[in-house]
């Protein structure tokens, strides 16, 4: 009978002799809980979680909020928060689980970094961008401890989209207010500032003075023209009428009323030309900052009713399962990747002492 090389046994048998003994008699069973969810926004109402499950694609969901709730649920906030619930050491190192389960084991401290370091010993999120659903996967000793994990962690994600929804919806509704406050303060200040103009020039409306001074020159020039044109039949029929010169004066009188009536629309420095601009100015701003308090006052009412309305969802497909049947380790699996990693180690080994040997006879 052929010896069994030294090496072989220490490299090989020995350590798979080992993890038998251990995954065979000593690793303590640990119980899964999975749970699936979707963070969705409020249009994606209609279609059902179930639906989705089966449909898979075409279903828009929301990874950037999904990712984050997997970065809180992993984070050192979100072990915190959960170990503050559960005493997370209570649960993960309970009397009777072998040393190198629990937590702490011989190489992990207790610590919150330690903590949160072994945390993720025990849970995983993915995600599937296929789908869009994610997923949560949370060991525990007992069925009853990974289920009551489980649930407590996709709570803490409600929790975290309730606080994005409510400050997202605060952010919106004070900025609309903020607009609102400032079109009201421009739409006072224009107002005020056509109160003052008229005050100072004593117009309530510099165009309709302008108009109806524009008006009445047409009136005169209309009684200058008809003075003119009976002028003229008098001077043909009678040349030294007496009543010319009464004529005459009444055309000069029209004429300079004509001429004080523009000087007052334009050409001076006290006309009502420059007096209506600067008054159509003011009115063009204060119907400008009336539009602006008419679109930031809608603005508002839209903010406060999506405030009243969740933007975002985290909906459970499937809920934590209360596991009748421990799934971990996979004691013969694991038993086999410990005895194919000592033979290629063994492997390795051989070649490289064969090697060193012919190179030494070499």
């Amino acid at each position: 009978m052929a010896k069994v090389p030294r090496g072989f046994l220490l490299v090989v048998v020995l350590p798979t002799l080992i993890a038998a003994v251990y995954f065979l008699l000593i690793a303590s069973p640990r119980y899964v809980s999975e749970a699936r969810f979707i963070v969705r926004a409020p249009s994606q109402s209609q279609i059902s979680p179930l639906g989705v499950a089966l449909q898979g694609v075409g279903f828009s969901t929301q990874p950037s909020d999904a990712f984050a709730v997997h970065e809180y649920i992993t984070s050192r906030d979100g072990v915190s928060d959960l170990n503050s619930k559960f005493n997370l050491r209570n649960i993960w190192g309970r009397k009777g689980v072998d040393i190198f389960s629990r937590y702490p084991n011989p190489i992990e401290d207790s610590s919150q970094e330690g903590l949160h370091h072994s945390f993720k010993r025990f849970v995983t999120v993915g995600y599937a961008s296929q789908t869009g659903i994610s997923t949560l996967r949370v060991e525990a000793f007992t069925p009853a401890d990974a289920q009551l994990l489980a649930n407590a962690m996709l709570d803490q994600g409600e929790g975290l989209i309730n606080r994005l929804n409510e400050r997202a919806s605060e952010d919106a509704v004070r900025s609309a207010r903020r607009r609102v406050a400032e079109a009201q303060a421009k739409l006072v200040a224009g107002q005020k500032a056509i109160s003052a103009f008229r005050t100072k020039e004593q117009f309530i409306d510099p165009a309709r003075a302008a108009a109806e001074s524009t008006q009445l020159i047409g009136g005169l020039l209309a009684s200058v023209a008809q003075l003119r044109v009976e002028r003229s039949q008098l001077a043909l029929e009678a040349p030294q009428n007496p009543r010319l010169p009464a004529i005459d004066g009444r055309i000069r009188a029209y004429e300079a009323q004509i001429a004080a009536e523009r000087a007052k629309i334009a050409g001076s420095p006290n006309s009502l030309a420059p007096r209506v601009g600067d008054y159509e100015t003011l009115v063009l701003q204060s119907e400008i900052a009336d539009r602006e308090l008419v679109a930031a006052t809608s603005a508002l009412t839209t903010a406060v009713l999506d405030e009243r309305r969740q933007k975002l969802y985290l909906e459970r497909i499937a809920a934590p399962a209360l596991a009748d049947k421990a799934q971990l380790p996979n004691r013969p699996m694991s038993i086999l990747t410990v005895l194919l990693t000592c033979l290629l180690i063994y492997g390795i080994g051989l070649l490289i002492v064969s090697s060193l040997r012919e190179h030494q006879q070499g």
